[in-house]
């Protein structure tokens, strides 16, 4: 049964809203006549078809309000002039439970009613500032669907479910995952112009990562395990991650075709449904109608930019450095920062005229956004394949090797793929180290992209996006093959949550604005006090300053003295006067590895030598302003090697009298 509707009263949403006497249904089309076609479950034929009336169009919506029907066992979608039109608004799909399954290209896809209650219990949003943040990005099927995951339900959000404590151990505060909505996967062929009737057809690739065209209301029914409805799963996930303080960010692709008033609809049925944290915006999202939803204000909010939106926006009632506390409703929005991964990498290489870069980078965060920084994200390579390829090896991708990009800005560190070599395998280890560096003691918020903490590689493809084998999927044997390189970072990311002064809640000011004789942050060179920023320099210090952070604890943070030697030649750093009864320690040396270069805060080194220190080739060392007491006569071994002594080479307090010994790091002697 059917009733007619006030034409000026269209107050529900596109799609189909379950009311107790059964369910309002608008669909917007652009016909003459559309009809509503309902479907008992596994039948092809549809049980009865129901026509719109003309006098229930509003514009190019269609509405009815249908009663007296078993709407929640049934399956339904639309016809306009004819032609099979799936509803786009649905909540729930049928007919691609089944990842990857070529035979069904071309058939019509349903949809059914999203019923049933969820228990939230007392979920609560953890809500954490992006100052506190660690960002762990995983593609839903790809983490756990490989047979090492050791889960249960491999390749589901169940899998990811089972992974928490994983995480939890990790350190990580979000998860962000790549596209969950139901898009189709099989890619097919496009039908031939002047050829009416053709059918598509499966190419054999699979639209592995989710961009394109998809329901924008409907999780991927394939990600589910199949035990429960996958949208029950996901939630449980959700409510799970907040149970540990951990947040889920959603990735959403919008093609272009949606209006604003369409995309905010989504989001906000997301936010509300599933009771995400946030979402990472790709594609033509209406970035400055997002911006200023009232809906979305405590919302997590990444784009690529938010330049124009911010423009926009009055400048009143933002938080500016120096007003104190900058709290998520103030500071919801994030920048996704890929010029970070692209210098970094250039300097974590040894390119030249960097120095300025890292200086920018480091210390940058925004009184009106965060931004996220990442050293690998999924389009590109991973940060292993990044210390071991000098190219790009998309040959699998069947185009012939010119997908993906050509500006990786890698190094194989003397030898393309794979190597028995052990110095090769020690210095990509070493600059993995370095890495991991750059990215968490730098002010923004840290990205990680799963796998990286040990070692995944994807053979050198940087374009993964029709690879569901191995090449994507995680190989959790690395765990154990690569322990030293996991325990490091999960080392790394505890470290950073301790020590205020590697997140500041603002941007530091490079100056001494609480007049203790010392600037937040400052920047150094071989001299103390005298950073230098020629080109062909590639040797820095950046001294964090103890009494403008704050320890994990509410205490005040120690100082410290971080030093980057990019250069494949040693040098020798002077250091800076530290308040009386302190003395250096050795926290980070990576010129030692990721095992042996940690030495924790409880064993830290104290260095003999409180006026200068030995940098190796391509290594960073962190220093840290402890209680000094002495160095034990047994100690003294432990000390960093200062380089290499003799005609070629003089170690003396002044770095300038430090000649250069050419070091097989150097990429042109490769």
């Amino acid at each position: 049964m059917t009733g007619r509707k006030n034409r000026h009263e269209l107050l529900y949403p596109l799609g189909v809203t379950p009311t107790e006497e059964g369910a309002e249904i608008l669909v917007q089309a652009e016909g003459k006549k559309v009809s509503l076609l309902l479907f008992r479950r596994g039948e092809k034929k549809a049980a009865e078809v129901i026509d719109f009336q003309e006098r229930d169009r509003v514009g190019d919506v269609w509405s009815m309000t249908l009663k007296g029907y078993d709407l929640e066992n049934m399956e339904y979608g639309f016809q306009c002039d004819g032609q099979w039109m799936p509803d786009p608004c649905a909540r729930m799909v049928t007919g691609r439970e089944k990842w990857g399954d070529l035979s069904r290209a071309g058939k019509p896809v349903r949809a059914r009613l999203l019923t049933g209650e969820f228990d939230w219990e007392d979920d609560v949003r953890p809500e954490i500032p992006y100052s506190d943040s660690i960002i762990y990005r995983l593609h839903v099927r790809g983490f756990t669907k490989h047979r090492s995951s050791g889960v249960k339900d491999r390749g589901t959000f169940g899998g990811i479910r089972e992974k928490i404590p994983y995480l939890k151990e990790l350190g990580v505060t979000a998860v962000e995952l790549l596209p969950v909505t139901e898009f189709d996967e099989v890619m097919v062929t496009e039908p031939a112009a002047g050829l009416p009737g053709q059918k598509p057809e499966a190419t054999g690739r699979i639209n592995y990562w989710g961009y394109g065209p998809s329901f924008l209301y409907a999780l991927k029914t394939s990600y589910g395990s199949g035990e429960i409805e996958p949208e029950r799963e996901f939630k449980e996930l959700v409510k799970a991650l907040h149970r540990e303080n951990m947040e889920c960010i959603l990735e959403f692709y919008f093609t272009g075709k949606e209006s604003p008033g369409d995309v905010l609809h989504v989001l906000r049925y997301w936010l509300q449904e599933y009771h995400v944290d946030g979402f990472r915006l790709t594609g033509f999202a209406p970035r400055e109608a997002i911006a200023g939803d009232p809906f979305l204000r405590c919302t997590k909010l990444f784009a690529d930019s938010w330049e124009e939106a911010l423009e926009r926006r009055p400048k009143a009632g933002y938080p500016m450095p120096g007003d104190g506390k900058v709290t998520l409703r103030d500071k919801h929005l994030a920048e996704y920062n890929g010029r970070f991964e692209e210098d970094m990498r250039r300097l974590l290489k040894g390119d030249e005229g960097m120095l300025n870069s890292l200086a920018f980078h480091s210390r940058r965060n925004p009184a009106e956004y965060g931004v996220i920084n990442y050293m690998a994200n999924t389009n590109g390579m991973t940060m292993m394949d990044m210390v071991s390829y000098d190219r790009k090896h998309n040959e699998d991708n069947h185009e012939d090797n010119r997908d993906g990009t050509d500006h990786n800005y890698s190094w194989n560190c003397g030898e393309e793929g794979p190597t028995r070599k052990r110095r090769i395998r020690d210095l990509r280890r070493q600059q993995l180290c370095n890495g991991f560096l750059l990215l968490f003691l730098s002010q923004g918020t840290p990205l990680l992209l799963a796998g990286d903490e040990f070692g995944n590689s994807q053979e050198g493809n940087n374009n993964a996006y029709c690879q569901d084998n191995r090449i994507s999927w995680l190989d959790w044997r690395l765990l154990e093959t690569n322990r030293d390189i996991f325990e490091f970072v999960k080392g790394l990311i505890a470290f950073r949550k301790k020590h205020g002064v590697f997140h500041m809640e603002r941007e530091p000011r490079i100056m001494d604005y609480r007049s203790c004789g010392r600037p937040d942050v400052s920047y150094h060179g071989e001299y103390v006090w005298r950073p230098e920023f020629e080109n062909f320099r590639r040797q820095f210090g950046i001294l964090y300053w103890g009494e403008y952070g704050t320890k994990e604890d509410g205490s005040q943070d120690d100082t410290m003295y971080v030093l980057y030697n990019m250069h494949w030649e040693p040098h020798v750093f002077g250091l800076p006067h530290l308040p009386k009864g302190q003395t250096w320690h050795v926290l980070y040396d990576t010129s030692k590895g990721p095992e042996k270069g940690v030495y924790g805060e409880t064993a830290a080194l104290e260095l003999k030598d409180q006026s200068q220190i030995a940098m190796m080739p391509r290594s960073i060392v962190v220093l840290c302003g402890q209680p000094g007491n002495g160095v034990p006569e047994e100690e003294s071994s432990r000390e960093l090697p200062a380089p290499a002594a003799g005609p070629e080479a003089k170690a003396s307090a002044d770095p300038s009298a430090v000649q250069s010994v050419k070091a097989s790091a150097d990429p042109s002697a490769v």
